[in-house]
């Protein structure tokens, strides 16, 4: 017989860890704090604008008092008597210290900090991307996508509608069409007097584009509609990444494209654009914040010949960096795939096609910060429906949890409790904790109840409380609770003495459920990666039927909860 899955380790916990220090308003900057004051005589409480001049704040700001109240704190301030209240919460995310500079806080969203830099590989069979469909109904999925385009600097919308226009469409679902001299929208295609390369059959190297455009447009939509040409495979290569691999290996080089503006041309029978910017800008604290590369595009750089040299062999050094195969990713866009990439970071290429194969995008531009925005809707609207999710959780453990337990000597509501703080006490990641609480809300709502079960109908609880958490947890959460059930089932099989500590109700139940595993069973089970940590939500499960025990309410969870809801 296998060995039995014995449960996921859980570390030792020590009276002695450090907690994290609650932050004091004694030891941050006064003028800081007071511009800070969130009360209605210095912000509007309609739209929480500022109401005064930095100046009209005296020069001596001293404490006069501070109070602690239930929430945070309460400042008198000297010597104007203003009163100013400071929640924890506030103090602890806003502090000094925690902000752009801090390894732990992305900063600005427009620079490296916080991204995932990758080359080819990375993604190879995972690229990010969504149904066009699911991307529209389902706000998880719309935000997965729009972080993925912050994150990683581009996602890839599949089965979009394969209509002219359509990519304006997909555009206003996070923000604004950017027109510019090419139109609202753009047809890259063949045509017969090209103003662009893009409008030829011609092999496109990684670039970004408007690099002459200033400000230049920061996102870029590019919408198959047809593409059955021979050729015109399409690539993208992460520039951020590129410029951090220059600054690893030739620091001169990089400095070099940091300082030295670049002209960029542009121009047509109706229209001249022209922009000096350098290939590789960065933050006022050296981080990457833009790439603009475009060879095309390029105008003549009027500088002292020995700084021209200089700057050839940086530019020279960074383009062969992002002509490194193992850098770009390469990929063909089908009918209906509409890409969404941030064209500060991204550069993008095409393969030679034949023209007179048929080879149609249509493209758009916009700007990465209304995506940013919507993002941040998306998530706000979720933290509040997030709320009440738990608000919901919580009333079911004061009401119907309040029910007696299927033959146990305990309430559905203590059993729960009890196998939490068990797992708790064991010091098991809260994604275990989260589990072991949750673990038979299957009973509650299912189409079978608990009473059916105790019935003699098998409720599958299990797969209803999982299936049901699923949109708010991820499977950390949710898997170990799909696999209790069938946890005891493989114990019974594994461990002749497990069978043993069962209680009479779960005796009965687990001749519902399917008694123990057979062979192939116990096979299969151990081959589940969630299969130690249904081991463990199982024993804690066992243990939370003690009527005598104590164990902490469900406010004492929800923090950990509410830690662990899917935003995204």
């Amino acid at each position: 017989m296998s060995p039995s899955v014995k449960g996921t380790p859980v570390r030792e916990t020590s009276a002695e860890e450090p907690s994290v220090e609650e932050p004091s308003v004694e030891d941050m900057p006064l003028m800081w704090l007071r511009d800070n004051c969130a009360c209605a005589r210095c912000r509007d409480p309609r739209n929480g604008q500022k109401l005064f001049q930095i100046t009209e704040l005296p020069a001596g700001l001293a404490l006069g008092a501070v109070r602690r109240t239930d929430d945070g704190v309460e400042v008198d301030w000297a010597p104007d008597g203003h009163r100013s209240e400071y929640s924890t919460r506030w103090l602890t995310a806003n502090r000094p210290g925690t902000g752009a500079d801090a390894d732990d806080r992305p900063g600005d969203r427009r620079g490296e900090t916080g991204k995932t830099l990758w080359t080819a590989a990375d993604l190879d069979g995972r690229l990010p991307e969504a149904d066009w469909t699911d991307y529209l109904g389902d706000p998880v999925v719309k935000a997965r996508v729009l972080e993925s385009v912050l994150g990683l600097g581009f996602a890839l919308l599949r089965d979009v509608p394969c209509r002219p226009g359509q990519v304006l469409d997909v555009a206003q679902t996070f923000g604004y069409v950017r027109e510019t001299n090419y139109g609202r929208l753009f047809d890259v295609r063949v045509e017969p007097d090209p103003n662009n390369l893009a409008f030829t059959g011609a092999r496109i190297t990684p670039h970004t584009d408007n690099p002459y455009r200033d400000p230049v447009p920061t996102l870029q939509l590019l919408h198959c509609l047809a593409n059955s040409a021979s050729g015109g495979d399409s690539g993208l290569v992460d520039g951020f990444r590129a410029a951090a691999l220059l600054r690893a290996e030739d620091p001169e080089a990089f400095a070099v494209l940091t300082r030295t503006p670049v002209p960029f041309r542009f121009g047509d029978a109706r229209t001249v654009l022209e922009a000096e910017r350098p290939l590789i800008d960065v933050d006022g604290r050296g981080r990457i914040r833009e790439v603009r590369f475009n060879n095309r595009s390029m105008s003549a750089l009027r500088l002292p010949a020995d700084e021209l040299e200089v700057f050839y062999r940086a530019y020279r050094k960074f383009a062969g960096i992002t002509l490194r195969p193992e850098l770009q990713l390469d990929f063909r866009l089908a009918p209906g795939d509409c890409l969404i990439f941030d064209n500060v970071r991204l550069l993008h290429a095409r393969t030679a096609f034949e023209e007179s194969g048929a080879r149609h995008l249509q493209g758009a531009y916009a700007d990465i910060d209304a995506l940013a925005g919507t993002l941040a809707v998306l998530r706000r609207e979720r933290d509040a429906a997030g709320a009440e999710f738990l608000d919901g959780l919580s009333e079911l453990f004061a009401g119907e949890g309040a029910g007696a337990y299927l033959g146990e000597p305990v309430t559905m509501a203590q059993h729960m409790l009890q196998a939490a703080a068990r797992a708790q006490e064991a010091g098991a990641p809260d994604a275990l904790v989260a589990a072991a609480l949750l673990h038979d809300v299957g009973h509650f709502h299912g189409p079978v109840t608990g009473e059916d079960l105790m019935a003699g109908t098998d409720n599958r609880h299990s797969h209803t409380g999982a299936d049901r958490l699923a949109g708010w947890f991820g499977p950390e959460v949710t898997e170990p609770i799909r696999l209790h059930v069938a946890a005891k089932r493989y114990l019974c099989a594994v461990e002749p003495e497990y069978f043993g500590l069962l209680t009479e109700a779960s005796v009965y139940t687990l001749q519902v459920q399917g008694g123990p595993m057979s062979a192939p069973e116990v096979a299969e089970y151990e081959a589940d990666p969630y299969a130690a940590d249904g081991v463990a939500v199982r024993r804690w499960d066992d243990e939370g039927k003690d009527p005598d025990a104590s164990a902490p309410d469900f406010a004492h969870f929800r923090p950990l909860l509410a830690a662990l809801l899917r935003t995204a």
